[in-house]
């Protein structure tokens, strides 16, 4: 899934030089892989003090391999991390834990939405059977979604200006 993932990102130019975010890291072995394929800079966002021990050492280990700058780690809930950041981030991969509801979420992209650059891409990961991300109500929009046995990727982007206006003038025409 990682590499077929990888590949599709780099054959849409969307990693060389992006700003990276990598919410609910884990290992960060996202946020990492892009860091290390040409991203520009990376953020992993991991909540548990033991992860974030794990991502901290990761990300030592890739910059002292590849002479790349470190990733920043954050120690914090997504949520708390996305009200203090700043953007724009160009890069987004979100790999919550499964159990985590629908209504966070949605809370997690529309926190994010503001923070993201005109042409970035959102990827969330979550189980097969798991409800899609509510996109939409970020002022996103779903681009792509594609299934590796029990996991889905859903690959989102900012809605254009033009269909962002639409939805607005048809209820102001009701």
């Amino acid at each position: 899934m990682r590499e077929s993932l990888f590949g599709a990102l780099e054959s849409a130019d969307a990693i060389a030089g992006a700003r990276v975010l990598d919410l609910y890291a884990g290992s960060g072995a996202l946020g990492l892989e892009a860091l290390s394929r040409g991203g520009g800079s990376a953020d992993l966002v991991e909540r548990g003090r033991p992860a974030a021990a794990i991502v901290r050492r990761n990300a030592a280990i890739v910059a002292k391999a590849s002479g790349l700058p470190p990733a920043r780690v954050h120690e914090s809930p997504v949520r708390a991390f996305l009200q203090r950041a700043a953007g724009p981030f160009d890069l987004v991969f979100s790999d919550p834990p499964y159990d985590l509801e629908d209504e966070a979420m949605t809370g997690d992209l529309i926190a994010l939405a503001p923070l993201l650059s005109p042409d970035a891409i959102v990827v969330v990961e979550r189980a097969r059977r798991a409800t899609p991300p509510d996109f939409a109500a970020a002022g996103l929009e779903l681009f792509r979604e594609k299934t590796y046995g029990d996991t889905t990727l859903w690959w989102g982007e900012p809605a254009s200006e033009a269909e962002e206006s639409q939805p607005a003038a048809e209820s102001q025409s009701r």
